[in-house]
């Protein structure tokens, strides 16, 4: 069973970028790539999101990984990817069956949206189905995979 899955960049910076327009940009925080499928539900949306806000991945005064977005007062930029769940096992294009259809995908993906609103002061987004130009200022670099079923 395959769940809700993200991969979390820390960054200095980072923005998206439709039509040479930047829609969302954010300094010091999170870069979140967020991929939705068929399975997903709002409990899986809301572990997600927990872990993403709550993760002790941010250095505290003696340098260790000790303070979570929440403690350092960080910003979020969430970026569906459907490409997330791409099957590469078989053959050389990979197979997106898995990623839920565009319309439920984008109302959870929405939703998703106002649960970190609801926590995190600034939360900027992608636009869901476009073509974007992501640039990311890693920090460290610390990228990390999630996912809902705790596979990794």
């Amino acid at each position: 069973m395959i769940k809700l899955r993200a991969v979390i960049q820390r960054v200095k910076s980072s923005s998206v970028e439709v039509s040479g327009n930047i829609i969302g940009k954010i300094d010091a925080g999170l870069n979140v790539l967020l991929g939705i499928t068929q399975e997903d539900t709002e409990e899986d949306l809301r572990y997600i999101k927990d872990k993403i806000i709550n993760l002790r991945i941010f250095e505290d005064e003696d340098l260790k990984m000790n303070k979570s977005l929440l403690d350092v007062n960080g910003q979020l930029l969430i970026i569906s990817q459907f490409t997330l769940y791409g099957d590469c096992r078989k053959g050389r294009r990979p197979n997106f069956m898995k990623a839920l259809s565009s319309n439920e995908a984008k109302n959870l993906y929405d939703k998703f949206l106002a649960m970190c609103r609801d926590e995190v002061a600034v939360v900027e987004a992608g636009e869901f189905g476009a073509y974007m130009n992501v640039q990311i200022e890693n920090d460290g670099p610390v990228t990390l995979l999630i996912d809902s079923k705790k596979t990794f």
